[in-house]
């Protein structure tokens, strides 16, 4: 069998098993898509004889996470929002600050791993995972309010969770390692991404509103996606950021033309993100080395304890600060906020370098079910 059958027969096979997981999810409610597609490629990953190929980060960031991130970006409720901005803005900076911080420093004291390597560490951990995020909050019809917290805090959330671990990682690699250096390095790359990915985004503002047909609102906002990415990356930015920030632009002054309220439109990129969605599920959970996480296992959780812990401070502190400003927000959401904040992000582990997290020489000992209360 040729290469290019070898790849027709993985997109069908993959295709055909997410088809299938998706009747089964929609029967047992309890299992979220995602949940199920992950788990499939796990047990995929274990099966004996030919593995499925490995998917580099390249391909990963290049081919996937554009186009998930600004369909996120382009659904976005924009007006409710803007009333939830104080705590989505909060979350998205000083929580991924908070984050990296408790993580970097109990994972050196407790688990020994030496400075660099745990705020490496902490800077992926504080990346969430806006995908699946997005995707239990559609299934569970959430508030109009706790979807703009959460779909809100999780976008914005991945573009400076990675923005971070790029500063971090950075550093690590220029032999100098400090604090200083990584945030010189985290406002370069965050900033740049959101300039990129807001003059982008004007640009296909005027591309789309010259659009009249849909085929070339399709394809115009396919060129804004993987154009802001590509265009932050070549300039050593952030490229999420930029797409994030397109996409809100689109969004925002798309719709304000008359445009991207078209069922094909939005219908593609419904399609497209759950096409994408199930591929790269399948494919990262069979990539996991499940076997190796055996011999440490114990290390393994205790790294997420330390998750939990140092992702409760930032939530339910930072959100008991924006209680100020009206709205308040109900503690039945700030519960589900910090559950759903404890997910890592595939943005930043992809890209972590292989042996690059290592503990210092010296020893040391959701479901469909859910119901959510208004405000």
């Amino acid at each position: 069998m040729s290469p290019q059958q070898r790849f027709l027969l993985l997109l069908i096979l993959v295709g055909a098993l997410a088809t299938i997981l998706g009747l089964v999810s929609r029967r047992a409610r309890a299992l979220p898509y995602p949940v199920v597609l992950a788990g499939a490629g796990v047990v995929v990953g274990l099966l004996p004889g030919e593995q499925l190929p490995h998917v580099g980060a390249d391909v990963i960031l290049l081919a996937f996470v554009p186009g998930l991130v600004f369909e996120a970006a382009l659904t976005l409720d924009l007006p409710e929002l803007r009333r939830r901005l104080l705590p989505v803005s909060l979350l998205a900076t000083a929580g991924v600050v908070l984050t990296v911080l408790l993580v970097g420093t109990l994972t050196h004291v407790v688990l020994g791993f030496s400075w660099p390597s745990g705020f490496l560490l902490g800077s992926i951990l504080a990346a969430t995972d806006p995908i699946a995020v997005v995707t239990l909050l559609r299934q569970v019809k959430a508030p109009a309010g706790l979807a703009a917290i959460l779909e809100g805090e999780s976008l914005f959330n991945d573009g400076t969770g990675v923005a971070v671990f790029s500063a971090v990682l950075a550093t690590i690699v220029a032999g100098h390692p400090s604090f200083g250096d990584a945030t010189v390095r985290f406002f370069a790359i965050t900033i740049g991404g959101a300039a990129v990915g807001i003059v982008v985004g004007f640009l296909g503002v005027a591309l789309v509103r010259v659009a009249e047909e849909a085929p070339l609102e399709i394809l115009a906002t396919l060129v804004i996606a993987y154009g802001s990415y590509l265009a932050a990356d070549l300039i050593h930015a952030s490229g999420i950021v930029a797409v994030v920030a397109a996409g809100v632009v689109i969004a925002r002054y798309g719709s304000s033309a008359g445009k991207l309220h078209g069922t094909q439109l939005l219908g593609f990129w419904n399609l497209l993100a759950f096409v994408l969605n199930a591929i790269l599920f399948i494919l990262v959970g069979a990539a996991l080395p499940a076997w190796k996480l055996v011999p440490v296992a114990g290390l393994v959780i205790g790294t997420f304890v330390i998750m939990l812990l140092a992702r409760a401070v930032p939530v339910y502190g930072l959100l008991v600060a924006s209680g100020w400003r009206p709205p308040q927000i109900p503690w039945a959401w700030r519960h589900l906020t910090f559950r759903t904040r404890c997910r890592c992000s595939r943005s930043t582990t992809s890209r972590t370098p292989r042996g690059c997290c290592r503990r210092s020489s010296r020893p040391r000992a959701t479901d469909g079910a859910v119901r959510v209360p208004p405000p």
